[in-house]
């Protein structure tokens, strides 16, 4: 397990990227709004259907991801270099890209670092 500064410096990173790609896909798709309260991130839906919610959690050093009534719970992974979902393999940034084109029906949703 990741010692707390190590997990607050790699998440902090890696939920700014997620930000930053959320950001540039909310202004392309206009399906979804984007807001960052106090590290919860919020993705909103324009039909109010539900929200995604993105946070960290600090004492088991993981990235929690609350979306379509289930929980996803990422892990850092040293291999990969980037927190994933241990039962796919998918990091961050592509499972919330999936979960958007899921949510929305939409294939041409893209996550891509800023």
């Amino acid at each position: 397990m990741l010692d707390e500064t190590t997990f607050r410096s790699q998440c902090d990173r890696a939920l700014e990227a997620l930000k930053q790609a959320l950001i540039a896909a909310e202004e392309a798709s206009g399906s979804f709004e984007f807001e960052d309260n106090s590290g919860a991130m919020n993705i909103l839906f324009e039909d109010g259907s539900s929200k995604f919610v993105v946070t960290p959690n600090t004492p088991v050093r993981q990235i929690w991801i609350s979306a379509q009534t289930t929980s996803f719970k990422l892990d850092w992974s040293e291999a990969a270099g980037a927190f994933v979902l241990p039962k796919t393999g998918e990091k961050l940034m592509s499972l919330v890209e999936r979960l958007l084109r899921e949510h929305l029906n939409d294939p041409s949703i893209t996550l891509e670092p800023v």
